[in-house]
């Protein structure tokens, strides 16, 4: 079968299409047609031989921690049920996804429903799941003003459209004007450029100089930081992604001065157990199929192209999620 293969730790070119052995199905797993593959950002950390949190794998290995497609083959002890329905899941170990076939626990099989197709499923496969966690540990209150960092990316876009849900007042940081007006267009009511100076101040402003009640920071860096400094007292601040290439530090002290409850990076090792997150997944497909929820998909490119699919990831050039097609 065909596959993409990481052949060392490095950039993007380091991303190899080649044909590879076709993976058997053991007890309980199953094997999945592929037909689209999510990337995240972590994804393209792993790659340069960064983790912030899973294991490195050991190179060579086929990437991809979520596909959609259809279920062809079952294990033992797996519902032969599953045999042609369409589906999306992890997959085992996170790794294995950029491929034609892949292999995944029948466990976390979460069936697509009528009416969504399997790009916008597979959109939602972690980043939905991900998000609906971090929005209910937040606790959003309706009239609250709430900072969403990298609103236009996969996750980001999620918490605008939970939190505008829940009736909050949001603020879509992001760095371009593209991804202000993705922003913009799923219910921010005010949007920063966090790549220009005085971008805190916007944030005060738009606040009442009150600040934002709940901070979603997925950048870290000197942006987490800035963005915990212009926290409101008693509010939250929420951690859960470093895209800058370091999470924000947060001293216990400090934070307890003004109030604020800063939940960890450690949140989501608590998003692993299988049973939570699949019914998480169930929900936030059932809301994309009702409407209530879209996954913002920025731009799709073929498995083969999928060294390109990192770099414009890492470029930032993309607004919404990249997705490779199968």
């Amino acid at each position: 079968m065909r596959a993409v293969v990481v052949t060392a730790f490095g950039g993007p070119d380091v991303l190899v299409a080649k044909e590879v052995p076709e993976p058997g199905v053991g007890d309980g797993r199953v094997l999945v047609r592929v037909e689209v593959a999510e990337i995240n950002f972590v994804e393209t950390q792993l790659r340069r031989g960064f983790s912030p949190g899973p294991p490195l794998p050991e190179v060579p290995f086929v990437p991809g921690g979520g596909v959609g497609g259809t279920v062809v083959e079952v294990g033992g002890g797996v519902d032969p049920g599953w045999v042609g329905r369409r589906v999306v899941t992890r997959t085992v170990d996170g790794r294995g996804g950029n491929a034609e076939f892949a292999v995944a626990d029948a466990e976390f099989l979460v069936p697509v429903p009528d009416g969504l197709g399997t790009p916008e499923a597979a959109a939602l496969l972690n980043d939905g799941q991900t998000a609906l966690a971090l929005f209910e540990r937040a606790a959003i209150r309706p009239g609250e003003w709430v900072l969403v960092e990298a609103a236009a990316g996969g996750l980001g876009s999620l918490l605008v459209q939970l939190a505008r849900g829940a009736g909050a007042r949001v603020v879509g940081a992001a760095g371009s004007s593209a991804k202000l007006d993705v922003a913009r267009a799923l219910g921010a009511e005010a949007v920063v450029d966090y790549s220009r100076d005085g971008w805190t101040d916007a944030v005060r402003a738009a606040t009442g100089g009150r600040g934002p009640d709940v901070v979603f920071d997925g950048v870290g860096g000197a942006i987490g930081r800035a963005a915990f400094e212009v926290t409101a007292r008693g509010g939250r601040f929420s951690i859960h992604g470093a895209s800058s290439g370091a999470a924000t530090s947060v001293d216990a002290a400090e934070a307890a001065a003004r109030g604020v409850t800063v939940i960890g990076l450690d949140q989501l090792f608590a998003l692993a157990g299988a049973a939570d997150a699949r019914d998480r997944v169930a929900r936030v497909l059932a809301d994309a199929a009702a409407g209530r929820l879209r996954p913002a998909i920025g731009r799709t490119f073929p498995l083969a192209d999928a060294a390109e699919a990192h770099a414009a990831m890492e470029a930032r050039s993309v607004p919404g999620k990249t997705l490779l097609v199968v």
